[in-house]
């Protein structure tokens, strides 16, 4: 094979195990909200996390992929109040329930 041909092939592989990591990283982002809205009483509401940025960052010299999910919750039914799920990786790095503590 030439070098366009195993360009192609990183690619390829490369967009795989993006597609695997965020499938990965959003199903612990909805478990996680899940968990903490009903320890807290609160309604998940749609059932998912919505991914709102995904972002290259350093820590401790290593680079890793920062996504922020957002998701849905009501206290009383009614009003719906925005949550959001820091991940750096496969990590949770905060969960938030209050607005005035919003990464976006």
């Amino acid at each position: 094979m030439d070098a366009a041909a195993w360009l192609g092939v990183a690619v390829l592989a490369g967009g795989i195990w993006f597609a695997v990591d965020s499938l990965r990283a959003r199903e612990t982002a909805t478990a996680a909200a899940r968990e903490q809205c009903r320890s807290r009483e609160l309604q998940f509401l749609d059932g998912t996390v919505a991914l709102a940025s995904v972002r290259i960052v350093r820590s401790a010299g290593t680079l890793s992929l920062r996504r922020v999910y957002q998701f849905d919750f009501a206290h009383n039914g009614v009003s719906r109040h925005r949550g959001q799920v820091v991940m750096r990786g496969q990590t949770i790095e905060r969960l938030i329930l209050d607005p005035a503590e919003r990464d976006i």
